[in-house]
C-alpha cells in the first residue's frame, strides 16, 4: 500500500473514530465486517481493507476499502477504490477535491431508510428535510473529472444514472442497479 493511500485511510479512519457512536447495539465486530464486505462483489471485498468505527480492523491487499457505514452509524455500507477514498477524505475535511481519473464505489446494499442525503450538498444540516433528499437502493458511484459530467441528468427520479452533489468538488455519478 503506498504512503499517500495510507494517509487517506488514516484520515478517514480518524474522522470516523471521532464521529462514530461505536458498534451498533446487538452487532458484534464480525457482523460489522460482514456488512462492510456486503457492499461490493466478493471478488473485491474479500481482499479489501475493512474500517469499522474508525479503526482498520482488517488490512487488505487489493487497494479497496470497505466500511459498514458511509456516515457514522448509518449502516450504508460501501467499498471504495483509492480515488473514491480521496473523495471521502475531502468530504470529511471539507477539503478540495479533483481527479484526472475514474474512481469507483460500490453500495450494493443501498441506503437504509433514513440514511439518504441531499442530492445537492453533502453538508445539508438536516438532509432528511432537504427538498432534494434522496435514498438510493443498491448502486455504484463513479467519480470522474468534472468536465465529463456534462449532459448527465441531476434528477434522481428518472431511474437512470444521475449526478449527485453536482455543484460541488465532490460531484459524482450515481448508477442505480435496481428499481
Amino acid at each position: 500500500m503506498n504512503d499517500s493511500y495510507q494517509r487517506h485511510l488514516n484520515s478517514i479512519a480518524a474522522f470516523l473514530l471521532v464521529a462514530s457512536p461505536g458498534i451498533v447495539a446487538g452487532e458484534d465486530l464480525a457482523e460489522r465486517i460482514a456488512l462492510a464486505r456486503s457492499a461490493a462483489p466478493a471478488a473485491i471485498s474479500a481482499d479489501a481493507t475493512i474500517i469499522v468505527d474508525g479503526k482498520v480492523v482488517v488490512e487488505g491487499s487489493n487497494g479497496w476499502t470497505c466500511m459498514p457505514d458511509t456516515m457514522p452509524g448509518d449502516r450504508a455500507a460501501m467499498c471504495n477504490d483509492s480515488t473514491w477514498m480521496q473523495l471521502m477524505n475531502a468530504v470529511a475535511t471539507k477539503g478540495d477535491f479533483s481527479t484526472d481519473k475514474i474512481g469507483i464505489s460500490y453500495m450494493l446494499q443501498g441506503e437504509p431508510s433514513g440514511a439518504g442525503v441531499s442530492n445537492s450538498t453533502p453538508y445539508h444540516p438536516d438532509p432528511q428535510s432537504a427538498e432534494d433528499y434522496v435514498e438510493t437502493g443498491p448502486h455504484l458511484m463513479i467519480v470522474v473529472p468534472q468536465e465529463l459530467l456534462q449532459g448527465i441528468s441531476s434528477d434522481p427520479t428518472t431511474g437512470g444514472p444521475y449526478v449527485m452533489w453536482g455543484e460541488t468538488p465532490y460531484a459524482h455519478i450515481m448508477i442505480p442497479i435496481t428499481d
